[in-house]
């Protein structure tokens, strides 16, 4: 396992976490926001970038979006053969109202974050 996908999967893992609570608890908006915080720390990690968009796509299919559901759909793609040449805009929250191509501002603890998985790379 790549070290950075090592260092920050615990973070994307505390996300993922609250999602499911959100989920048992029939929030679906809340779920969705910790899916799209999973998203912007663990985009960088083919896997955790494709885990990710792949939970979207459950949460589409289970809402009942098809724009979410097609654009995860496209995501996936992308996110499975992509992000190792590191084509990723940072930031990007990774649902489909926003362009896959969108840069967007990175909050204060998800770059610490971020920055603190890279540092303890070998």
């Amino acid at each position: 396992m790549l070290t950075f996908t090592r260092n920050i999967t615990p973070h994307v893992n505390k996300e993922l976490d609250l999602a499911a609570a959100a989920k048992r608890a029939n929030k679906p908006e809340q779920e969705f926001k910790h899916l799209e915080n999973a998203h912007v720390l663990g985009q960088e990690s083919t896997y955790q970038h494709t885990k990710v968009h792949c939970l979207m796509l459950m949460w589409g299919l289970r809402q009942l979006n098809g724009r979410e559901v097609l654009g995860q759909l496209f995501r996936i793609i992308g996110a499975s053969t992509k992000t190792a040449f590191g084509l990723v805009p940072s930031g990007n929250t990774g649902g489909s109202n926003i362009s896959p191509f969108a840069k967007l501002p990175l909050s204060a603890e998800h770059q610490q974050t971020i920055l603190k998985a890279k540092q303890t790379q070998s």
